[in-house]
Order: structure tokens, then sequence, then C-alpha cells
């Protein structure tokens, strides 16, 4: 197996433990990555990300610059500190390196909901990391 479908796997193996409930797990796709030359030490990764309706995130960080993009559906998604924002398709989220990510969850339980994600990060690092509350 190369290093690249290993990063994969573990990405995707980390990503999937977010589903709270195991019957309404997000389904992640790895869509890009690349290293990036003006920033050493760091990459880029575009990951696409389906709820199932009712699907919802245990709490978790990236430890990195996260830059949420809504497809189709409705997402909840509240940082540590800061209100709860419903967001639709078209619209927009940011999670710093050091927030808290305390919901983020499909806001329907009967329509699925997709966004992507673009990832700037330390190489190498975890996609997520859970946090206990």
């Amino acid at each position: 197996m190369t290093k690249s479908s290993l990063c994969f796997c573990a990405y995707l193996t980390a990503f999937l433990i977010l589903a709270a409930v195991p019957a309404k797990a997000a389904e992640v796709k790895d869509l890009f990555g690349v290293d990036l030359p003006d920033y050493p030490g760091k990459e880029g990764r575009i990951i696409e990300v389906s709820y199932p309706p009712g699907a919802q995130d245990m709490v978790h960080r990236h430890d990195a610059d996260a830059f949420v993009y809504v497809l189709e559906g409705q997402i909840v998604m509240q940082l540590k500190g800061q209100p709860e924002v419903t967001l639709k398709a078209g619209q927009t989220f940011y999670e710093g390196p050091n927030d808290i990510h305390v919901v983020g969850r499909n806001a329907s339980n009967t329509e699925p909901a997709r966004f992507v994600v673009v990832l700037l990060k330390a190489k190498g690092a975890p996609i997520l990391t859970p946090v206990k509350e």
C-alpha cells in the first residue's frame, strides 16, 4: 500500500469516528491533497463530507485552518464559546487551528447534507482529533 493510500485510510477512519450514531455515520471522500511549497511542512487537503439524515459529529478539533462550503442541505456548526449557526447550500464556515468544534450535524432528520472542507495543516497531521468535554 502506498503512503498516500495509508494516509487516506487513516484520514477516513478518523473522520468516520465523528459519527455519534453508527447507523448514521458521515461518509468522507478524500478529493485532493498537495504539499504547499511556499509553506514548508504544510499541506492542503480537500474532503467532501456527506451527512445522512440525523447524523452528528463528536466534539473535536482539526489543528488546521478549515474552510467549509455547503453543497447540499443544511448543517449546524458551533465552535466553543460561539453561537450555533445553521448553514444552507452556498454558505461558508471557518474553523481555526485552536478552535474546538462542539456541534457539527445535519440540520435535518429527513434530508441528507453535503459539504466540502479545505484544510491547511501540518503535513501528515491527522484531519481531526477527538476532544473530551
